[in-house]
């Protein structure tokens, strides 16, 4: 994965908008050109099908790196954090679980944006409690949603109120509010970007309807797919659901002429039971996504 080519990176010199417009310029994958890549990876560590997949989701990346404008970081290397955040993705992406590279990768992108965020700010310790750091991602989106931006210290019911949502103390609240606003500094006051010296701080303050941090305590995203899992098995028969996990679901897949045995019938049926059900199967998994809000396109 080290040695992937003409990978376009985010500069400062080169502009974001020529970026943006460079990474439009690679080509979406469809569902089977996505297995087929994802297979040459996996079976032969081919580097130029990762290539494709990780060319074909910058645009992904950039989308979610977009999200994270409210910190004061350039720009650029958010987006270079989430590219790389990506390729993790690529390299880790098992395309027989049935979610497609775009649901996987957007928690290797959120979590590596995030540690850099972290990183970058110095503001919260490593030994900081997940309540703490979701505190961080989520204090301005929760005083926008309240109408809460007003300079210098909350009034104590929005301190309460903030508390109560994010499971933190009031005194956190209080001290995470000071050092991200920096005291009584205004709204108002100039910040410098990139080429861009007449931005006010304000312009950096999150889009109240975007969900740019997420949950930064949210369950690996192991836990999730097998969640979802459980939830859309429960859609199939018990003929189905045997036979998904035999063939499916299991280290060593069970052959469709022990199955046919088993049930009696050919292992062509065999076969187009499996089919049937698993196609049934990631449609449900993607609905219920969908609902937890964890379903991006690419």
């Amino acid at each position: 994965m080290s040695n992937l080519k003409n990978l376009p990176a985010p500069s400062p010199e080169q502009g974001l908008n020529r970026y943006m417009q460079d990474i439009r310029k690679f080509p979406m994958l469809e569902p089977g050109q996505e297995y087929m890549l994802a297979k040459r990876w996996v079976d032969h560590q081919d580097t130029d099908a990762a290539h494709q997949m990780v060319t074909s989701h910058l645009r992904l990346a950039a989308k979610i790196a977009m999200g994270y404008r409210g910190y004061g970081l350039p720009q650029a290397e958010v987006i270079s954090e989430a590219n790389v955040g990506l390729m993790q993705a690529v390299k880790r992406f098992d395309p027989e679980k049935g979610f497609r590279l775009a649901t996987y990768a957007m928690w290797w992108i959120r979590a590596s944006i995030q540690e850099y965020v972290l990183r970058s700010w110095s503001l919260v310790k490593l030994g900081t409690t997940s309540a703490q750091k979701k505190l961080f991602f989520n204090l301005r989106k929760a005083k926008s949603r309240i109408g809460a931006l007003e300079d210098g210290d909350m009034r104590p019911e929005n301190v309460q109120r903030i508390a109560s949502d994010l499971g933190v103390t009031e005194a956190e609240v209080i001290s995470m509010n000071r050092r991200l606003s920096g005291g009584d500094a205004s709204l108002n006051v100039m910040v410098g970007t990139e080429g861009d010296s007449s931005t006010q701080w304000q312009d950096w303050l999150e889009d109240d309807d975007a969900d740019q941090a997420g949950d930064y305590e949210a369950k690996d995203e192991l836990d999730v797919r097998r969640e979802l899992l459980t939830h859309a098995m429960e859609d199939l028969n018990d003929r189905e659901k045997d036979i998904l996990m035999q063939r499916r679901l299991q280290d060593k897949p069970v052959t469709l002429e022990t199955l046919s045995g088993q049930y009696s019938v050919s292992r062509e049926r065999i076969r187009q039971i499996e089919v049937r059900a698993f196609e049934k199967l990631q449609k449900k998994m993607r609905e219920l996504a969908a609902k937890k809000g964890i379903l991006e396109s690419a």
